[in-house]
């Protein structure tokens, strides 16, 4: 058990802005700790507090304090500003989710690499990004009393790769949750596509505030859904092109694709989708607030997600808790993940692809047996649990117990 009176601090640099990843990741814990963790205190540091006035709570857990340290939020703010800071609170324990850690801490740490794709595959990388990302990781992990990560897979590379000591190496799964939808004003192509969820989500009545900016698609088109920042390893050049043969199929879908382009090489979606044939049925939508992404789950009929890396891969479990089948690229991390629950393709077959896509707007017991599935193996992926077994670590690392 984790002794009481555990002063932790935590890098909240991810929180601020829009959220991604490990800013969710962060944001998950610290409330499950505010919840369920008495006597403990997390200090969380960040260069900027705006809007994170809810992680700060009166629950019976853990008393969650944000702390501004001001600067800009990089490597020379972390060695330095950071550093300052957590030493000056005499710390436990210091927690680095996002792939480092201050490096002259006084206070043990831990740190969270959710995968070492920059390590394996520095193709995928700028010069100077990846020479960055490798650096930082391994002084972080030889540096940290323990090293968290997402999954067996994801834990077997990092110890191989940066020839670690198998005990300090943790897996813990994170915790997954269907995203909420909430009234909220809409617009652009989001408009588009989730004006008609949201209206349903409020029982069959326009939302306060929210504008209706363009005529929903007609009942019962089918909307193929990704999310995710969009790496060249998810393959959404082959997803367009599977889609441009679902269309002569169902000629009333739309493919809509959510999160920041994030590519190298950079890749032309537009101009992908326009050589396809199908411009007008795929929807760019970049990163979205949560209630327009929640109100897209709400609508979408399938979610892909070609990934031949991921060191956990989130999303299609997200679609799972949303109702949403999923076809997912093949790969060890994603049968890990999602079991028998998905539909598996090879990430650079969009015949495949598209037939597999095809499948699930058909074949509704198929649906239904993928979501029952779905139902039994997110049971094992909480936050709650992925809370406490992560305070579990961090009293390891501050005690140098096993």
């Amino acid at each position: 058990m984790i002794r009481t009176g555990m002063r932790i601090g935590i890098d909240g640099r991810e929180l601020s802005g829009a959220r991604t990843g490990v800013g969710r990741y962060v944001a998950n814990l610290c409330r499950e700790w505010a919840l369920d963790a008495p006597g403990r205190e997390v200090l969380v540091y960040t260069p900027d507090a705006a809007g994170l006035a809810g992680l700060v709570g009166a629950g019976r857990g853990a008393r969650i304090e944000v702390r501004t340290v001001p600067g800009a939020p990089g490597i020379w703010w972390e060695q330095t500003a950071l550093a300052r800071a957590a030493d000056a609170d005499r710390l436990d324990v210091f927690f680095g989710p996002a792939y480092s850690i201050p490096l002259r801490l006084a206070a043990p740490a831990v740190v969270a690499l959710h995968d070492i794709s920059f390590a394996v595959h520095p193709e995928w990388f700028g010069w100077r990004e990846g020479v960055r990302r490798r650096w930082l990781a391994r002084r972080a992990a030889s540096r940290a009393a323990r090293v968290v990560t997402v999954s067996e897979f994801a834990r077997a590379e990092i110890i191989r790769e940066f020839d670690l000591d198998p005990a300090r190496v943790v897996r813990v799964y994170d915790g997954v949750e269907a995203p909420a939808p909430t009234p909220s004003r809409l617009d652009g192509r989001a408009a588009v596509l989730a004006d008609d969820a949201l209206i349903a989500a409020a029982g069959g009545q326009a939302p306060a505030g929210a504008e209706t900016q363009a005529t929903a698609p007609a009942e019962g088109s089918a909307l193929v859904l990704f999310v995710g920042s969009i790496f060249n390893r998810r393959h959404l050049p082959t997803l367009i092109s599977a889609f441009a043969r679902v269309v002569r199929r169902w000629p009333d879908a739309r493919l809509a694709i959510v999160g920041a382009d994030r590519t190298h090489p950079a890749q032309d979606l537009p101009a992908r989708a326009e050589a396809a044939g199908v411009a007008d049925r795929v929807d760019l939508c970049g990163h979205l607030p949560d209630a327009e992404l929640a109100a897209l789950f709400r609508r979408a009929r399938v979610f892909a997600f070609l990934s031949e890396y991921e060191g956990f891969g989130m999303t299609p479990l997200e679609a799972l808790a949303a109702g949403v089948p999923a076809v997912v690229g093949d790969s060890d991390v994603a049968r890990e993940v999602c079991g028998d629950a998905a539909r598996y393709v090879p990430v650079d077959d969009a015949a495949e692809v598209a037939r597999e896509i095809e499948r699930l707007l058909d074949d509704r017991t198929l649906r239904a047996r993928l979501l029952a599935r779905g139902a039994a193996r997110l049971e094992r992926f909480t936050w709650r649990r992925a809370a406490a077994e992560m305070l579990d670590v961090l009293e390891q690392a501050a005690t140098g117990g096993p």
